[in-house]
């Protein structure tokens, strides 16, 4: 019998339609055997924890990931994994951020979700469902195979920190190009046990704090000086800048002595791309050799998301904004590779 803590947090995957309206409502999700008969035929003892309210993941916030933390941690010996049912809008936000706050993590945390409700003909959410919970309870030799924050969506297993998604209209709904895939699901699930993270000789440490000034500066041809001010001089300790191709920005001088201002003021800059796939490479062009100059932080092929995340967690963590700069140019869950 495999124990496996389901927690519904809200999102797509547990909504019915009304009969009256026509609208999509919430349902019990209590009540999934009902929903799902073909549960009973699973060796699986199962534990629903129902947010309430239920959350749109478009309302998602720092306390919510907190919370979903310590649910995990205070259950984190009697089951033998977890599924986070989310909805799909920012669920690449909260598996970044579940990875960084659960460290050393031995047993699987998978979060799936649907692009039509549970009760759909044509739903996605019953399969997406399933094989979640077949991940989250799969073990080899006695040990999880999947020990690390994962998305689960349509037969495919993304490490959440090196996903995003990218389609609001297929069931296709999330990739990871700069990281392979974990596992695939079709007859057989297949993984792809080179790439998985091994934390069996880590403690399992749950973190408690997320500090979420983290501004974010998105350049374009023609942005304007006060726009980059704003930025630049909001009330924050780092700004994620999304440059262009492997890193590379206007080389004005005025640009540059903006920037080079606001890291001696204390602020981090941290680089990240624009290209969903690929890397920044600092000092590859003449149009990044000066953000090296001045101090600019290479993000890697971190996504946004999880540049975002990682900087609430670090400086949740970290006082020194010197320890935040080293920490987040060092994979410390598997969210970046080094290409220096």
């Amino acid at each position: 019998m495999h124990n496996i803590f389901i927690i519904y947090t809200g999102g797509t995957i547990g909504m019915v339609q009304d009969e009256e309206t026509g609208t999509f409502i919430p349902f019990d999700f209590e009540l999934i055997e009902k929903n799902l008969p073909d549960l009973s035929r699973l060796n699986y003892e199962l534990t629903v924890h129902s947010f309430d309210p239920i959350i749109d993941s478009s309302n998602m916030r720092p306390s919510i990931w907190l919370e979903m933390a310590k649910i995990i941690r205070d259950n984190y010996t009697k089951y033998d994994g977890f599924v986070v049912l989310h909805g799909s809008d920012t669920m690449a936000f909260s598996a970044s951020m579940l990875s960084f706050l659960l460290e050393g993590l031995q047993k699987p945390v998978i979060f799936s979700g649907s692009q039509l409700p549970i009760g759909e003909i044509r739903t996605d959410a019953r399969e997406n469902l399933m094989t979640a919970l077949e991940i989250a309870s799969a073990k080899k030799d006695g040990r999880s195979i999947i020990q690390e924050v994962c998305i689960l969506f349509d037969n495919k297993l993304f490490r959440g920190n090196r996903s995003f998604k990218y389609n609001s209209d297929k069931f296709e709904a999330f990739r990871s190009p700069n990281y392979p895939v974990l596992a695939e699901a079709g007859i057989h699930i297949r993984y792809n046990e080179e790439v998985l993270l091994n934390n069996d000789d880590k403690e399992f440490i749950c973190h408690y704090d997320i500090d979420n000034q983290v501004g974010v500066l998105k350049l374009f041809p023609g942005i304007s000086t006060e726009t980059i001010e704003a930025v630049l001089n909001s009330n924050v300790r780092s700004i994620v800048m999304e440059t262009f191709g492997s890193g590379n920005t206007m080389t004005d001088k005025w640009f540059l002595d903006l920037l080079e201002g606001a890291i001696k003021s204390g602020k981090n800059i941290l680089d990240i791309s624009q290209c969903k796939v690929g890397s920044v490479e600092l000092g590859r062009y003449e149009t990044s050799q000066g953000l090296q100059t001045i101090g600019v932080l290479n993000g890697y092929d971190m996504t946004f998301e999880t540049a975002v995340t990682k900087l609430m967690y670090l400086q949740g963590e970290l006082s020194s904004q010197e320890e935040v700069a080293h920490w987040v140019q060092q994979p410390i869950r598997g969210e970046l590779t080094k290409n220096d």
